[in-house]
């Protein structure tokens, strides 16, 4: 069974037993979270699509850590001009496990 649910203005197709990165939540690691907005349910050859969510389908994870991503570098210059900024970014996330898919 495949759900995809959307979480952080993303969309992620997930089954059960998934460990995905998505943006960060305010919880701890150990907490329960149950995600709500389910766009669709696939179940072998039965899919269900909702208007634009599924009705009462629920996605429960657990969370399994926050943390940062890779250092990326935001380098902005202009040619002739002797303008350069160095800035370096970590994009905050939340590793997820998900449990059961209900319907």
């Amino acid at each position: 069974m495949h759900a995809i649910i959307e979480t952080g203005g993303k969309q992620y197709k997930v089954a059960e037993g998934d460990t995905l990165f998505i943006e960060k939540l305010p919880n701890e690691a150990g907490d329960k979270v149950t995600f709500d907005k389910v766009l669709a349910v696939i179940d072998g050859d039965k899919a269900t699509f909702g208007a634009p969510v599924v009705e009462g389908a629920k996605v429960a994870a657990e969370v399994v850590k926050n943390g940062k991503g890779k250092k990326i570098i935001v380098f902005k210059y202009k040619p002739k001009k002797n303008y350069r900024r160095k800035q370096g970014h970590r994009q905050p996330y939340t590793k997820v496990t998900i449990g059961k898919i209900s319907v």
